[in-house]
């Protein structure tokens, strides 16, 4: 995978017309962004641009980013940020232009990729210079028997073979000539795809404050507004056009929401575990040896036994991480609302009804309006027992599993005190 990366990089900067090639292990700061050196005949300082000054208007293309140093790493914040180095060193003060493309290679911790943990987890990179990437693709080396067998195909064949194998669909000079013809392109967004990319920006915004710490790989900011809008101009210019319309809109938001690596998270079991043991004790004692293990099985009219009959097991209903905390961030966030504004709770019913309110767009059939109502019950008992909400009936509370008396009231849901909103 380490090989496959450089190769990456390498044939990006092989047919680009301006392109630079670096080792993150191998490059310091000035030798990135520029350096004021002494000329050894005239004793005058001058400026030796970096790798990011050669790249102007073109693509720096870094490999092994994550080898390099802190410090160095630091110095290309401004690059990336406001496309532009600052000097003042030696009496010289100037402003260069850096109008570069980083593509940067970057292996994980340990060489593996761990699923469970975050992307900046998995990476030695800060959160900063995270943020000020566009896009993030993490190549997995999975094992399948399909896939590594046409890649050793593919490579013996290379080596057998050499140029003859490879027929691309496109030269190189047809692709160079493509990338010319595209960046003469200006496009401009039309009205509706501008209001658009202020929707999509919120609600980028939106699945972060909802998210919680840690879910996503960094906090979406402005910059993931101005990545918006790069992206949607270069997809335009892709095709080819002067406008930028709103599919390239909704085709920047997806790329955007893809890089945004979340952290895996196993299925949620929204289940009650005692409906396991009410099971279990409804089941009739057949003696010490149904206790023991060895009951003994009927046996059919051929004389081969009968499979044992599982007596009131049923499956058990599993949502996905990321469905459970979008249930649970609303009714969070509809109750917290209801107790800053009233100073009380949200009825049961009220807060199941207002739910599906706001989901009612993804439903077809009743079908599907019955199947959200029982599966936000569940949700809500769910976030009973693990201390996020607290269930009260009149004065007093009721257990986890939301019994109490036999009498049916009123049950209003509140915060429960040790629930961090603001981490939710």
């Amino acid at each position: 995978m380490k090989q496959l990366l450089t190769l990456l990089t390498r044939y990006i900067t092989s047919f680009l017309p301006r392109a630079v090639y670096t080792s993150g292990k191998a490059s310091s700061a000035a030798g990135l962004t520029a350096a004021v050196v002494k000329d050894e005949e005239t004793g005058d300082f001058t400026i030796e641009a970096g790798a990011l000054m050669l790249a102007d208007n073109g693509i720096c293309a870094i490999d092994e980013f994550d080898k390099m140093d802190i410090q160095d790493q630091v110095a290309i914040h401004e690059a990336m940020e406001q496309q532009t180095i600052s000097i003042a060193k030696a009496g010289i003060q100037a402003t260069l232009n850096a109008r570069t493309s980083i593509l940067a290679a970057a292996n994980p911790v340990g060489g593996r990729y761990n699923r469970k943990t975050t992307l900046r987890a998995n990476i030695n990179m800060s959160a900063p210079i995270m943020s000020r990437f566009d896009l993030f693709f993490v190549i997995l080396d999975e094992c399948n028997e399909s896939i590594d067998r046409h890649l050793a195909e593919h490579i013996v064949n290379i080596h057998r073979l050499r140029d003859d194998f490879i027929q691309p669909e496109f030269s190189t000079e047809q692709l160079q000539r493509y990338i010319r013809f595209a960046r003469t392109f200006k496009p401009e967004f039309s009205p509706e795809a501008k209001s658009l990319l202020v929707q999509k920006y919120k609600e980028l915004r939106n699945d972060d404050a909802q998210g919680g710490i840690g879910r996503n790989s960094y906090r979406i900011t402005v910059r993931q507004l101005e990545s918006l809008i790069r992206l949607s101009e270069a997809i335009a210019k892709a095709n080819c056009v002067d406008d930028v319309t709103e599919s390239f809109v909704r085709e920047a938001f997806s790329l955007l929401r893809q890089s945004i690596i979340s952290v895996e998270k196993d299925d949620v079991d929204v289940d009650e575990d005692e409906e396991e043991e009410d099971v279990d004790l409804a089941r009739p004692d057949n003696g010490n040896a149904e206790r023991d293990g060895d009951s003994p099985m009927a046996d059919s009219p051929d004389g081969t036994p009968a499979p044992a009959v599982q007596h009131g097991q049923r499956p058990k209903t599993k949502i996905t991480y990321d469905k459970y905390m979008s249930i649970l961030n609303l009714l969070v966030r509809k109750v917290n609302s209801e107790e800053t504004s009233t100073g009380e709770g949200v009825e049961g019913e009220e807060l199941v009804v207002w739910y599906l309110e706001q989901k009612e767009d993804e439903f077809e059939t009743q079908e599907d309006v019955e199947a959200e109502r029982e599966l936000v019950g569940k949700v809500l008992k769910r976030m009973v027992k693990d201390n996020i909400l607290m269930q009260i009936r009149g004065e007093g509370l009721v257990d986890e599993e939301g019994e109490g008396s036999e009498e049916q009231e009123r049950r209003v849901y509140v915060l429960h005190p040790n629930c961090a909103v603001e981490e939710v």
